[in-house]
């Protein structure tokens, strides 16, 4: 809308406002006989490895499979990092160029009794990790979903490659890691939308921040994210893609519609909640607190995709419905406002995949073309690693670039990450 942040606009603000990490605090030295007080919580940042996927292609578009540590460097907030490892992804294949690969273990005997022999963790593969999020897609969407997810598990999934599902609601489906594609056949006839309609959206009771239960399904589904990349942390030297499958969020949808102000259809004008006559329109609480919704989203998804990028992880956002219109009649909501939250439901998958070097593919109905794709992009890859040089706890937010010293070469990388803050368990009591 004229005059009012972009969604996106308002993460990027947020990523340089979060609130840093506390600043490190010693315990006052105790006089002789003095009594032994309480010691002070402490934070630090903890150093582990920071590791990046970086894509580097000719002009052609063609993926350089010949490069070595010097050809890399990388900078955080411009000042120039040792590389500490450079690991070469090639056609799923897994190359250490720092130091030699131990030579893979002979094949395990195939039999009537023996299972099929998995290809070890550190030779090939792929890690997807797929989040249904029916929270946020309706019933209706429900066989465009199935279609989508046996679309994945046909073109995107290969011999060797692990995935994980997830479901963010009462579809139910949690399965680790595995390279069992039989129980991913069996998850997907479990999949079931249960996402609010644009009616059930304008019809709810309207609590402090909007429509009742549309900020605890947002909750629900962040969280998930959060906690899920947040696992993936320990996963080294490997692209590690999760693919959430989502209609997208908005914390304020129709607003005019909902207080019966829209210019069509005058939302919940003549149901029982309403007194038209007297302008009961239930403008009040919900509407004043409203105008922070869009920072409050931004916020939730600056706060996904720092995860995502602390763990090196690339968000692929899916939107199910494909190419859409602007309104149905039978929806009886305003074109403008469809308008707005179409737009608002796009942006923040749009935000989540771009801000973690994933794509989104919102508005298309080529899905095909956009699995190809994340099928190239985690392929054929570099990951390097290096020790971030600036400990300082108050600096979380931390710039990254990464240049190749080859011509007619360009690089693909994320831009920057968060640092992890942690507090100090206490000291023992004497």
């Amino acid at each position: 809308m004229p005059g009012k942040p972009s969604l996106i606009a308002s993460a990027a603000l947020l990523v340089g406002l979060l609130a840093p990490g506390l600043p490190a605090e010693s315990p006052a030295a105790q006089a002789p006989g003095a009594a032994i007080q309480q010691p002070q919580p402490t934070f630090r940042v903890t150093v582990n490895l920071v590791t990046l996927d970086v894509i580097p292609r000719t002009g052609g578009g063609q993926f350089v499979a010949d490069l070595g540590k010097d050809d890399f460097e990388v900078l955080e907030d411009g000042v120039v990092q040792e590389v500490a490892s450079v690991v070469l992804v090639h056609g799923g294949r897994v190359f250490n160029l720092l130091q030699p690969v131990a030579p893979p273990a002979p094949p395990t005997p195939e039999g009537i009794i023996l299972p099929p022999a998995r290809p070890p963790d550190d030779a090939a593969g792929r890690i997807f990790v797929l989040l249904i999020d029916d929270l946020h897609f309706t019933a209706i969407d429900t066989p465009f979903v199935r279609a989508l997810l046996k679309k994945i598990s046909s073109t995107l999934l290969h011999p060797g490659d692990m995935y994980a599902i997830f479901s963010t609601g009462p579809s139910s489906i949690e399965i680790p890691l595995t390279y069992d594609r039989a129980r991913l056949d069996d998850a997907i006839g479990k999949v079931t939308g249960h996402g609010m309609t644009f009616r059930d959206i304008m019809d709810a009771g309207e609590g402090s921040q909007g429509p009742q239960g549309l900020r605890y399904a947002a909750h629900v589904a962040f969280s998930t994210v959060y906690s899920l990349v947040g696992d993936l942390e320990h996963v080294r030297d490997r692209r590690k893609a999760v693919i959430l499958i989502s209609n997208g969020y908005d914390f304020d949808p129709f607003p005019k519609g909902r207080t019966g102000t829209d210019q069509v259809f005058g939302g919940r004008y003549g149901t029982p909640l309403v007194d038209a006559e007297r302008g009961d329109r239930f403008l009040s609480l919900s509407q004043q607190n409203n105008r922070f919704a869009d920072a409050d989203l931004a916020s939730e998804l600056v706060a996904v995709t720092g995860a995502a990028n602390r763990a090196n992880a690339s968000l692929y956002t899916i939107d199910p419905r494909g190419l859409v219109g602007t309104v149905n009649l039978a929806d009886q909501v305003d074109p403008g406002e469809m308008r707005d939250h179409l737009a608002k439901t796009q942006s923040s998958l749009r935000l989540l995949a771009e801000a973690t070097g994933g794509i989104a593919v919102v508005n298309d109905n080529d899905f095909d073309g956009a699995l190809k794709r994340i099928d190239a992009e985690t392929s054929d890859y570099y990951v390097l690693g290096y020790y971030a040089s600036n400990t300082d706890p108050n600096h979380r937010t931390r710039g990254v670039e990464v240049r190749v010293r080859r011509e007619d070469v360009k690089v693909w990388s994320r831009t920057w990450y968060r640092s992890r803050v942690e507090r100090q368990p206490p000291s023992p009591r004497r």
